[in-house]
């Protein structure tokens, strides 16, 4: 899997305001920011995440995930914080 059709799933599944993927063979990493994420526990938006992607994983043609997800808030000082 690419990561275009990675990212294309995700936005179909989920409508997050901003989603960026990245990949490393088929090692992937997704930054999602999206407003649903500010009442959720981690563990809550771990799993709105891997969702849509169970059956890719169950197939291993995604065998890492890595998930990082901010409110837009979150992610506004996070993106202040890696420009210091």
């Amino acid at each position: 899997m690419n990561t275009e059709k990675l990212q294309r799933i995700l936005e179909k599944a989920l409508g997050l305001q901003e989603l960026y993927v990245t990949s490393m063979g088929n090692h992937y990493e997704v930054i999602a920011i999206d407003v649903c994420f500010d009442e959720m526990s981690y563990l809550e938006k771990q799993r709105l995440i891997y969702s849509p992607l169970m059956e890719y994983i169950q197939r291993n043609e995604i065998h890492a995930l890595s998930i990082r997800a901010f409110t837009p808030n979150e992610w506004a000082c996070d993106k202040r914080l890696m420009s210091l």
